[in-house]
């Protein structure tokens, strides 16, 4: 892949970790509440969009030089994360933190995929070593964990379709990234993702209104610390690391949830989440050391090729 000159204010692997340690904290806080979660997801998107909008530089948007595809694009990458967060906040009512996040973390293994029939990227021998010792370290962890019952089977399966999801966001978001800024880009399928949302609460005819303070403050937060720290970040990466290594990042997510839903929410952590933890941070820390070899020896390049036309 190649790199794009982006102004960030932190190296992208720090911003990376920002946003990795911000949607850890949402599996913990939609445990933590018994409001439901379409609801929460869609004030979750729309309260961002709100925080956001100010920052939209508004000025610049005639200047777009986006085609109907494009456009399209966008559209589907909104509804694909509204999908993402219907199908996952739901999982967590039927299954534990653990196991719907080690399914969340199939989700580079599919964006490595369709990168490679999307975008042409190609990843050497040791990225992939590292990146299938993550996800084993993933599975290792939710070993212990596996259920057979009915409930567990319906969380696995929605956690699964929220995967799928979230992994065509995030290509969809690499496709249009170097079109449209990060801010817009963000605001535009945030509404989309929490209209999605709407549609689904009122179909099922929840409550939109009926909530008391606590229950805001719930929603705020979500919408502050896991999505503006968190997929707004995602988002801004997708042009200087791509989607394939974003996705990576997440799989730290089930290592940190973990650690979160047992010391907030008093769920045991077994020897299988521990070695499968260690793992997976050993795997991913491979990967990151990889990447960032690359993405290091990209910049210098375009350093003196910058130099060399001036």
């Amino acid at each position: 892949m190649k790199i794009k000159k982006t102004k960030l204010a932190f190296h992208p692997y720090i911003l990376l970790f920002i946003s990795i340690l911000s949607v850890s904290v949402s599996s913990i806080m939609i445990k933590s509440s018994d409001t439901p979660t379409s609801v929460a997801g869609m004030y979750r998107l729309y309260m961002a969009v709100i925080i956001m909008l100010p920052f939209v530089p508004w000025k610049k948007v005639r200047s777009l030089q986006l085609g109907k595809k494009d456009w399209g694009t966008i559209f589907l990458a909104g509804l694909f994360l509204g999908l993402h967060f219907l199908f996952w906040m739901e999982s967590l009512v039927y299954t534990s933190v653990a196991s719907s996040m080690v399914i969340l973390a199939l989700q580079p293994l599919f964006v490595m995929i369709g990168s490679y029939f999307l975008f042409n990227e190609r990843s050497n021998i040791l990225t992939i070593l590292c990146l299938i010792a993550a996800l084993f370290g993933s599975v290792i962890i939710a070993w212990g964990d596996i259920g057979i019952s009915r409930e567990a089977l319906i969380g696995d399966g929605l956690s699964l379709l929220g995967t799928i999801f979230i992994s065509a966001y995030m290509l969809a978001g690499q496709k249009v990234s170097h079109k449209i800024g990060t801010n817009l880009y963000s605001v535009i399928v945030f509404f989309i993702g929490g209209s999605v949302m709407l549609v689904y609460s009122l179909l099922k005819h929840y409550s939109v209104t009926e909530y008391d303070s606590v229950d805001w403050t719930y929603f705020l937060l979500l919408a502050v610390i896991p999505t503006i720290f968190g997929q707004y970040i995602f988002n801004q990466l997708l042009k200087s690391l791509g989607a394939t290594t974003v996705s990576v990042g997440i799989i730290g997510e089930p290592v940190l949830a973990i650690i979160l839903a047992y010391l907030f929410l008093g769920e045991t952590t077994s020897i299988f989440q521990f070695i499968g933890g260690f793992m997976t941070l050993l795997g991913m820390g491979g990967f990151f050391w990889t990447k960032s070899m690359n993405y290091t020896t990209a910049k210098n390049t375009v350093a003196k090729n910058t130099v060399a036309k001036n």
